[in-house]
């Protein structure tokens, strides 16, 4: 039997990526948040 997680970086930055969550209002607004608390990295697949 084999792991449940493959990690892709192309399917992360697809789901998770910056211009995925710039697209909603929502994803905006996490993005405003993070931004707030002084996360290092924005999203999961920015540097």
């Amino acid at each position: 039997m084999s792991q449940t997680y493959q990690p892709k970086k192309r399917k992360r930055a697809k789901a998770h990526g910056f211009l995925v969550r710039s697209r909603t209002k929502t994803g905006r607004n996490t993005l405003l948040r993070r931004r707030r608390k002084g996360r290092k990295a924005i999203t999961t697949v920015s540097k």
